[in-house]
């Protein structure tokens, strides 16, 4: 069973930057694609990136987002650049094994508010 805790999220001026951080524990984090997800309200859940040991993106966070993972810590981060309002959710960070595409472990969520 893996455990999954995101932090960093906050109020933050558009045009700001945030860092996402997801900490894993009881797996082994290296076997694991990594993925982060948001949920605004009334909308449904959105892919956001994922990471193996190649990162990729949904088309809201190209250019902006930046998605990596420290196997030594077990953590994920997202780097968050050039905040819009419309970033405003709830971001989770997501775990699933590496030969799958599905994520079997979810975070409880860190809420991020983008303010213009």
């Amino acid at each position: 069973q893996v455990q999954l805790v995101e932090s960093g999220g906050g109020l933050v001026q558009a045009g700001g930057s945030l860092t996402l951080s997801c900490a894993a524990s009881g797996g082994t984090f290296s076997n694991y694609r990594m993925g982060w997800f948001r949920q605004a309200p009334g909308k449904e859940r959105e892919f956001v990136a994922r990471i193996r040991s190649i990162p990729y993106y949904g088309d809201s966070a190209k250019g902006r987002f930046t998605i990596s993972r420290d196997n030594a810590k077990n953590t994920v981060y997202l780097l968050m650049n050039d905040l819009e309002p419309e970033d405003t959710a709830v971001y989770y960070c997501a775990a699933g094994p590496n030969w799958a595409d599905r994520y079997d472990y979810w975070g409880q969520g860190t809420q991020v508010t983008v303010f213009s």
